[in-house]
């Protein structure tokens, strides 16, 4: 087992699929399989297990993924630490973000970044709000973009705007003359949901329980994406935050339903493990997105600390 090896296995475990593990990591599928393989055989042991199409990880896989992390961030580390002998230290901002926040905030954020500092080396990763949670611990990660308040006990949450849950249906859905719509009447509705380990079916599934119901789900997609091409053909109906409507461009035929009785407010914002060490990056980011959510309106709310 090396440091190489260890990289892909953790793009495997992350991405569940070795084709687009591959082209993460700029390598043909075969040549990353075989290096699974060598990987397992080495250690005697099996990593993943395939099923429809998809590698499911296994209990050993489960303990490496969490060895490999802050092995991998230790040797990026003493790489960068070396180029500061020879005047070539890069600076590296790693910053986790939300499937269902990305698409409003990443790709104005990155040219902003670029402008700004153009000497830093943005790493932009999408997760779900626990693993962005567990790398700020583990320090993987220097900053994430998520749902307030955090929930892992040492991580601080400074607000960047306020959104709410929408419900999301096609055209020819029996409530597509609603201009809202209660959460008993969502309740009852048969869903197509992202899987229960993302921070948004949590949130759902919680507000749900507080009333004495349960999400009535009948497909699941473990991506937002999957979810918005797939709706249109189906006669399901989806939760999303309001914001998630901008990653909708491509899409003809799904409409926004603001949910009511009660409203399902969302707070996102920058989320930290050391406000002291992550002073300056925290600052950087909070100027550039306030400028982002500013230009959009009054639904943008000001930046308030969170503790």
């Amino acid at each position: 087992m090396d440091f190489r090896q260890l990289r892909y296995f953790v793009a495997v475990y992350e991405e569940g699929h070795v084709g687009r593990a591959a082209e993460r990591l700029s390598l043909s599928q075969p040549a990353l399989s075989q290096q699974i393989r060598q990987l397992e055989h080495g250690l005697d042991l099996s990593l993943f297990e395939r099923s429809n199409k998809r590698l499911l990880p296994t209990l050993a896989a489960h303990t490496l993924y969490n060895h490999a992390l802050p092995l991998l961030d230790g040797l990026q580390r003493a790489h960068e630490a070396m180029r500061n002998f020879k005047g070539q230290a890069l600076r590296t901002l790693a910053i986790g973000v939300l499937q269902t926040v990305r698409p409003s905030l990443v790709p104005q954020l990155l040219e902003r970044l670029r402008k700004a500092q153009p000497h830093l080396v943005v790493q932009i990763y999408e997760l779900s709000g626990l693993e962005i949670e567990k790398r700020l611990i583990s320090g993987t990660l220097d900053i994430g973009i998520s749902y307030l308040p955090a929930r892992q006990p040492g991580l601080h949450g400074v607000l960047l705007y306020e959104d709410e849950l929408q419900l999301v249906i096609p055209a020819t859905h029996p409530l597509k003359d609603f201009k809202k719509v209660s959460i008993r009447q969502a309740a009852e509705l048969p869903m197509l949901m992202l899987g229960e380990e993302f921070q948004m079916r949590q949130i759902w599934q919680a507000q749900l329980a507080s009333q004495g119901r349960r999400p009535q789900v009948q497909a699941e997609v473990n991506n937002m994406a999957g979810i918005l091409d797939s709706l249109s053909h189906t006669s399901l109906a989806t939760i999303l935050p309001g914001r998630a409507k901008e990653a909708e461009q491509a899409q003809q035929g799904l409409l926004w339903k603001p949910l009511s009785e009660p409203r399902v407010p969302l707070k996102v914002g920058l989320v930290f493990r050391d406000a002291q060490r992550q002073q300056a990056s925290i600052e950087l980011l909070r100027g550039l997105l306030e400028e982002e959510t500013d230009l959009r309106g009054p639904a943008a709310s000001p930046l308030d600390a969170l503790g």
